[in-house]
């Protein structure tokens, strides 16, 4: 303990107490179950004074808890012990106090296996070398802690340490990943004093970033909670962001009424009385346990002299004393020259890594750029690919040609799935997804998910059934094109590796108020299942487990992948239960706010045997000649007529002087694109349903296609019955909606 508590700069102090500390060992044995939650229920009064900034009651609880764990010979509880005592005073900016009973927690865990308590070891050491500037050690500590132990309470810790570190190096991404995931955190021990530090963190970031409107929320919603719970220490802090957020926005009077505030914080709070009254408890709790380790030195030297000489035992101890201190001396310079040379190589790794970033943020960029290109481009083909073949499908071919343009029409759309994906992965790491907020009907968005891989199901000869809670509201607000994009790969996914079972997809409501509902979500099967090794990775890009699960079973492995992502940006993530042989189960939990403005209206569920498609007339907006082929010859053979606009200024005159019962808009055309179109046909047309025929791109937003009028949006390439029902949906489901 000597070694590494002068080691870390303290000084020498009391040499001859840390010599004999040097020397000691600790012995303990296994206490009952009843004590351990005898100071499991003092550790929880602990937390509650220091969150409160009642650092003496912290204190005497603590030492009420070293005190039971000494007397039961607990060496695990005494290591919590010591573990809290040193986390309190660093906190209160006593770092010498803190190395101390780290250095204490060092001996004990030497011949202790106690997998918690050394990865909490770990996070205390990461929070020192934060202390002392030491950023980028101090995230390995965490790794290294994280991996020891999934402690949830451990791990938020964890989480917020790591958010002050990032924004110490300017990666405000990062923080505010972790900080926001903090927010909404379900920690059953700290879950508002967590809340609270985030809202604090994420204050000081925005105000770092010159974002003084978001600094506001968060510094009051800091304040609320600190305010509620009692967080003294987290309330004066609040005032101070606030107080110095409005006077840098120039209302000076708000910024008044804050410091006034703070001011009565100080002086009800944070006085000199209380102050010392800490202080003097912490010297006097300090002072007993060094004192308790010369009584145990006293004891140990009695027995040694009933056995031995007295002067051989002097002569041992001061032998032992001065060779300690020489090696003290020596490790002392070799630290000091270490630590220049390390200071030295830390400057220029930190320029290396800076250099490696900046071409790391460039290569990122070019393949984003490239591949979205790629899969653009892609698209124009493999529509005339797909669309020929559904074309000749229908043409009635002999037997040995229908079986070769099956396999074209499976090729085709596993294509279509794999540039899908790529596509998506793209727009995740370019941050190019953000979710809508719209008002939508969750029954029906599971139910299409269901219906549309139904036969996917048949011919694995798997029962595919929704559990629906009909408790849950009928009008939500949220993207329903990620969410039925989130169980299109879950339930797809299910239905791949489950032959001959059951998948279910779940939907259950977990609490609602006047604003938002909880909901669970469950797709679970009884497939091949998962292997615990496999599930570590099992949300990698490209990961399916293995390489003859690939073989087998073919796919991307970024549906999974895609999952994660899309569920980030939602707040919520998935968790996964898997057993080999047993099956697999995929859940998450989600807030979806109620959409409080909808009143209930009559529904029009169509089906395909529902629409009238002959004598329908519309217009195609299409500037690649094979694209205009295939898409008049798909409408054909529903008996739709059609006229050709080659781009968006033929669009804007047929449609000022002619009438249509829907118009199929490409987006991405020479001159003014399919969108600009859409906006100038809307200035004197309406009612005329325009659905956005197009391939997405990765710039390209659902939200822009809808804002500027259109009504629906299909992909290129795309299946027929897709196709076909979109154009019923949207001219029937007008009319019908018209009548009534």
């Amino acid at each position: 303990m000597t070694l590494s508590f002068l080691h870390k700069g303290t000084g020498i102090k009391m040499p001859l107490l840390l010599c004999i500390l040097w020397c000691m060992q600790f012995s303990f044995a296994q206490n009952d179950a009843n004590s351990t939650a005898n100071v499991q229920s003092i550790f929880d009064n602990f937390n509650q004074y220091r969150h409160e900034n009642k650092v003496d009651k912290a204190l005497e609880t603590l030492e009420e808890a070293a005190k039971i764990a000494e007397n039961n010979e607990d060496e695990k509880l005494l290591l919590d012990t010591y573990h809290q005592y040193a986390r309190l005073f660093l906190e209160e900016g006593d770092r010498e106090t803190a190395l101390f009973y780290w250095d204490r927690a060092s001996i004990l865990l030497r011949d202790t296996s106690y997998a918690y308590g050394q990865a909490f070891h770990l996070y205390l050491d990461a929070a020192l070398r934060y202390d002392e500037g030491n950023n980028f050690q101090a995230l390995k500590l965490l790794e290294e802690s994280r991996k020891l132990s999934n402690n949830r309470n451990l791990t938020n810790n964890i989480l917020l340490l790591e958010a002050y570190i990032f924004t110490n190096i300017t990666s405000y991404d990062d923080a505010v990943k972790n900080l926001h995931a903090l927010i909404v955190n379900s920690d059953d021990k700290e879950r508002a004093y967590l809340a609270t530090k985030a809202n604090l963190q994420l204050a000081k970031i925005s105000v770092t970033l010159n974002d003084l409107e978001e600094g506001v929320i968060h510094s009051k919603a800091a304040l609320e909670l600190a305010q509620k719970h009692g967080f003294a220490k987290e309330i004066k802090n609040a005032y101070e962001e606030l107080s110095s957020i409005y006077e840098k926005t120039g209302d000076y009077a708000q910024s008044l009424q804050y410091i006034k505030g703070l001011e009565k914080i100080k002086d009800s709070v944070f006085n000199v009385e209380k102050s010392k009254l800490d202080t003097k408890t912490a010297d006097k709790i300090r002072f007993e346990h060094q004192m308790n380790e010369l009584n145990k030195l006293q004891a140990k030297n009695e027995e040694l002299s009933e056995s031995k000489n007295r002067s051989e035992i002097t002569a041992i101890l001061t032998s032992a004393f001065l060779t300690i201190i020489s090696l003290l001396a020596v490790s002392l310079f070799r630290n000091n020259q270490i630590k220049l040379k390390t200071n030295d190589l830390l400057y220029t790794k930190n320029k290396e890594l800076e250099l490696a970033r900046d071409a790391a943020v460039l290569a990122m960029e070019a393949k984003t750029n490239f591949l979205s290109t790629v899969t653009h481009e892609l698209r124009t083909p493999l529509y005339a690919v797909t669309g020929l073949t559904h074309l000749l499908l229908e043409e009635n071919p002999s037997e040995h040609q229908k079986e070769h343009l099956k396999s074209l029409k499976f090729s085709g759309e596993y294509l279509l799935n794999f540039i899908n994906d790529i596509l998506q992965i793209n727009k995740i790491d370019a941050d190019k997804l953000e979710p809508l907020s719209i008002e939508f009907k969750l029954h029906k968005i599971l139910t299409d998910v269901v219906e549309s891989l139904q036969q996917n199901a048949n011919e694995n000869k798997t029962k595919l059934v929704l559990d629906y809670d009909k408790n849950i509201p009928k009008h939500l607000l949220g993207d329903p094109i990620k969410l039925s994009q989130i169980f299109m790969n879950l339930v797809g996914n299910a239905l791949k590796f489950t032959k001959e079972g059951k998948v279910e997809v779940i939907a259950k409501l977990l609490d609602k108020n006047d604003e938002k509902a909880r909901l669970f979500f469950e797709v679970k099967d009884n497939g091949i299942g998962i292997s615990e090794d496999q599930q570590q990775h099992i949300f990698d890009s490209f990961e399916q487990g293995s390489i003859q699960i690939n073989r087998e079973y073919g796919g991307t492995g970024l549906g999974l992948t895609i999952v994660k992502s899309l569920l980030g940006l939602f707040g919520s993530t998935v968790h996964l239960e898997s057993e080999l042989g047993q099956g697999s189960s995929f859940y998450f939990e989600m807030d979806l706010k109620l959409d409080t403005k909808a009143e209930e209206e009559v529904t029009f569920e169509l089906d395909q045997e529902d629409f009238q498609f002959k004598g329908l007339h519309l217009m195609v907006v299409e500037d690649n000649k094979i694209n205009q082929v295939i898409t008049k010859k798909m409408l054909t053979k529903k008996e739709i007529t059609c006229d050709i606009a080659n781009n968006g200024n033929e669009a804007i005159d047929l449609a000022r002087a002619n009438t249509y019962d829907a118009i199929l808009m490409d987006i991405h055309m020479p001159g003014i694109s399919g969108e600009e179109a859409t906006r100038q046909i809307r200035k004197f047309n309406q009612d005329i349903p325009i659905i956005a025929l197009t391939a997405i791109s990765l710039d390209d937003s659902l939200d822009s296609f809808y804002a500027a009028g259109c009504n629906d949006v299909v992909t290129k390439p795309f299946k027929p019955e897709v196709f076909y029902q979109k154009i019923g949906e949207n001219i029937f489901k007008k009319k019908i909606q018209g009548s009534v």
